[in-house]
């Protein structure tokens, strides 16, 4: 007689939804929250339970936050000159967990979303300069020339993140998109 599974596959599939976890990381995953040391999965599970309960948007910058807003816009040692447009919120995260940007954040998420009442408020409170902070392609390109036309009747210098060939990669890894980035914006040695 076989015995059924069927909780610890429905565990396994659900932590197979997660971006990165393929088939053979979401059954050592389950087997180990569930066999070997289930406090762990208690404690996943409560911990994804209160995220849920309490983090949402920042109602100003897009951002992750449990408050109406964020701790960014929050700040007021802040550079409030600088404002850099990012993709998602996570972005975010890498870029205040390396010290990287003092200035304000503006999420994307997608152009349709695009909430630009959010955007003129904060580049109407004395922004400067907007950094693009997004992954190069076209579209994005088109983006940028979108939110640049957009905002044409503030006085702001626009900005983007260097692109070209990263460190320690060979040429013949590196996309002709980026090789060809790179290649125009030489800089002098």
């Amino acid at each position: 007689m076989r015995s059924s599974l069927e909780k610890f596959n429905k565990l396994v599939e659900a932590l197979q939804e997660l971006p990165t976890i393929g088939k053979k990381s979401a059954t050592r995953l389950a087997y180990h929250m569930v066999m070997k040391d289930s406090f762990i999965g208690m404690k996943v599970s409560h911990a994804i339970e209160e995220a849920l309960g309490t983090l949402k948007q920042c109602s100003s910058c897009g951002g992750m936050s449990e408050d109406d807003l964020c701790f960014i816009c929050c700040d007021e040692s802040r550079d409030e000159t600088l404002l850099c447009i990012v993709e998602n919120a996570k972005d975010i995260l890498l870029l205040e967990e390396n010290g990287l940007f003092d200035g304000r954040y503006f999420v994307l998420e997608s152009l349709a979303e695009l909430n630009f009442l959010s955007l003129e408020k904060l580049v109407g409170s004395g922004v400067k300069e907007i950094v693009f902070a997004l992954t190069p392609s076209i579209s994005n390109d088109a983006v940028m020339l979108y939110i640049e036309d957009k905002l044409s009747n503030f006085d702001i210098n626009y900005t983007k993140i260097a692109q070209g060939v990263p460190t320690g990669v060979s040429l013949e890894n590196i996309d002709l998109l980026s090789l060809t980035r790179a290649l125009a914006d030489r800089v002098k040695v």
